[in-house]
């Protein structure tokens, strides 16, 4: 189904989703990284998009009303993590800790700590909270919460075409999902790092961390934050060859015993020295066991499902 004019849709579907009409795009990049190569012509049915990424608020109604335990609120099973250090086998997520200068940008650990007790509601361990980030995009979320979620929600999680053709908001081949420069008359279009990343972050964009969704401006199809404030799951698996330097979390062996999924659009840690994928066809892999400071997810909602 690819018109113009979108098929009925749940009432409460059509308030918070945009109807995205089917088509073809030239999808991937040929002037970045390695795994979004080649640039090719794929083609999506329409479907509809949540409007923004799912927030923290929209996620605390689906654990009030069905007692859902995240992935970073189990203690992870040592039989998957052999050569984990015992004491870090507790409930727990990934969170971004500022260096005070300059590191390698070799070791990813070098920013990244796993931090026990931290998840969806405690973004940066016990001491912290979300009562006033209730339109922040929910983070600390693996593959299976994300899954979860849609399931409740009567949705799915979207393809990677689909998911980049709705980033692109029409602009077909373009670099950035509002057009080819980064600032536009010196505008911020996007949560995204600027300065040196890790140690140094300018605030240019006025943020530091997660920003409310629709603190920038819409694409052309009237979504917020496809680029930058947090990555997005897609049901994608990731097949290609893994990137040398993956900028989401500290790879290793032993997470590579897990299967990974395509995550898209950059996050507020995406910074041009280190990581250039907050852009439409960037792409990052992720194990399904992860979850971080800057990870969210959306929906769709496909026509007859």
């Amino acid at each position: 189904m690819s018109g113009i004019d979108a098929p009925s849709a749940p009432p409460a579907a059509a308030a918070r989703m945009a109807w995205i009409p089917g088509g073809s795009f030239a999808m991937g990049s040929d002037e970045f990284y390695p795994e979004e190569r080649p640039v090719r012509r794929e083609a999506v049915d329409g479907f509809w998009i949540d409007r923004h990424p799912v927030t923290v608020a929209e996620f605390r109604r689906f654990v009030r009303e069905t007692s859902y335990v995240t992935v970073a609120e189990r203690a992870p099973d040592a039989a998957d993590y052999p050569a984990a250090d015992p004491a870090l086998l507790v409930p727990g997520s990934l969170v971004f800790r500022r260096p005070p200068g300059r590191v390698t940008l070799r070791d990813p650990r070098a920013w990244w700590e796993y931090v026990p007790g931290a998840q969806w509601q405690r973004p940066e361990g016990p001491r912290s909270d979300v009562y006033t980030r209730a339109r922040h995009p929910v983070t600390h979320v693996a593959y299976a919460d994300a899954e979860a979620y849609a399931e409740w929600a009567g949705r799915a999680l979207p393809t990677e075409a689909e998911w980049e053709y709705a980033a692109r908001g029409g602009l077909d081949g373009a670099r950035f999902a509002w057009g080819e420069e980064m600032f536009p008359h010196g505008r911020p279009m996007a949560n995204t790092w600027q300065g040196e990343f890790p140690w140094q972050n300018l605030r240019i964009d006025g943020y530091e961390g997660t920003s409310p969704v629709g603190a920038f401006p819409a694409n052309g199809y009237g979504l917020h934050d496809m680029i930058g404030n947090v990555w997005e799951w897609t049901c994608e698996p990731f097949e290609a060859l893994m990137p040398a330097s993956p900028c989401c979390a500290p790879g290793t062996a032993e997470l590579d015993a897990f299967p990974r999924r395509v995550i898209k659009g950059g996050s507020h840690l995406c910074a041009p020295n280190y990581c250039l994928r907050y852009r439409p066809a960037a792409r990052q892999s992720e194990t399904i066991d992860t979850s971080t400071c800057h990870i969210g997810f959306r929906c769709v909602l496909r026509p007859g499902t």
